[in-house]
């Protein structure tokens, strides 16, 4: 009987000391959690950094020059067919209204507003495919407002 009774209480000293060392205080539990989330968000914030830095491609000296040389054209073609509408805007015998003549200037803005931003670019390189992708799109919406500046869609 007395075995049993000292494996009993040898027992329960074993037990009842594993539950009072595994056991955390809730104050120990919110710190511990918070530590992880902190850990969590800064894995989260390097791992953004990495993508931005890579997505974050600036244009090699071939494109640059490709691009540079395309957009020139196109700018000039848009410099030249500004010039026909003012030449046509001033042609005795015609008479345009107001809004011709602002849409002419609004896309002569638009033009040099293009021709600036690649200058930017040239001294200030930021994400190579975001300036390209937005500076195609607006340089194909200007060609297209351009032939459609005479255009009446008043109807």
């Amino acid at each position: 009987m007395n075995k049993t009774i000292i494996t009993i209480a040898v027992a329960s000293m074993l037990t009842a000391g594993s539950v009072f060392t595994s056991c955390k205080s809730p104050a120990q539990k919110e710190d511990a959690a918070q530590a992880e989330v902190q850990d969590a968000k800064q894995d989260l914030n390097e791992a953004q950094n990495d993508a931005n830095a890579e997505a974050m491609k600036v244009a090699t000296a071939e494109e640059w020059a490709a691009f540079t040389s395309d957009a020139d054209l196109k700018i000039e073609s848009n410099n030249v067919r500004i010039a026909e509408l003012k030449v046509k805007m001033n042609k005795p015998g015609v008479i345009l209204d107001p809004v011709y003549k602002q849409r002419i200037g609004t896309l002569e803005q638009q033009n040099k507003d293009l021709r600036d931003r690649m200058d930017a670019y040239d001294k200030n390189h930021s994400d190579w495919e975001t300036f390209k992708r937005e500076f195609n799109h607006d340089m194909d919406e200007l060609g297209q407002a351009l032939k459609d500046v005479t255009v009446d869609n008043k109807n």
